[in-house]
């Protein structure tokens, strides 16, 4: 099992997770919670979002046979939908609220969309339609470092925001951004590659 696939997909699934553009939501939800219970909360709806994640990494590979599709065209539509997520890192349509969400959180919005949302989903189904060294062990690997580096930031996330504020937070997401932008453009690029090949 090469090193390299592994560190690369833990690395992207990381930036899509997007931990740090995440710190401000979830002190706002957890803000409704008595103190006492809000690293229990927090643990539950990670391991909740690490299931879930789990999941469709096991089955991710099985959809796209079942549809057919190429690993060329995987690829160029993974960087398009990344190149769409680092769009938005850099330029957010407005913070998501807990306005509307009454006590205690359970599963949504914490582990589901904010940790295991539509783009983390979309980054495994293209993770694991790769054949460059990623099956599905490694896949599980990266995910698991991903998820673990993300899960130690959002569970320091009051500690973070005391040293970095608010502005700091979002310079970071924005550098990521700019980071994934990147990442993005090599993909689409990998698979028109590959298609005129």
């Amino acid at each position: 099992m090469s090193l390299q696939p592994i560190l690369s997909a833990a690395v992207l699934l990381f930036m899509v997770m997007d931990p740090l553009g995440n710190v401000p939501i979830f002190l706002s939800v957890l803000e409704r919670v008595p103190p006492d219970r809000r690293q229990a909360v927090l643990r539950r709806e990670l391991l909740v979002a690490l299931a879930v994640l789990v999941v469709f990494a096991l089955f991710g590979a099985r959809v796209l046979d079942v549809l057919g599709l190429r690993e060329e065209s995987v690829s160029v539509a993974g960087g398009i939908i990344v190149f769409l997520i680092a769009l938005r890192m850099m330029f957010p349509t407005g913070p998501a609220t807990a306005d509307d969400l009454d006590g205690e959180p359970f599963v949504v919005p914490l582990a589901i969309p904010l940790v295991a949302g539509p783009s983390a989903f979309a980054t495994l189904l293209l993770l694991a339609g790769h054949e460059e060294g990623l099956g599905t062990p490694a896949l599980l690997v990266a995910l698991l470092v991903a998820w673990a580096v993300s899960a130690a930031i959002l569970m320091a996330s009051g500690f973070l925001r005391r040293v970095l504020g608010r502005r700091g937070l979002i310079a970071v997401e924005r550098l990521m951004g700019m980071l994934l932008v990147a990442v993005a453009v090599q993909m689409f690029l990998d698979g028109v590659k590959r298609y005129l090949a």
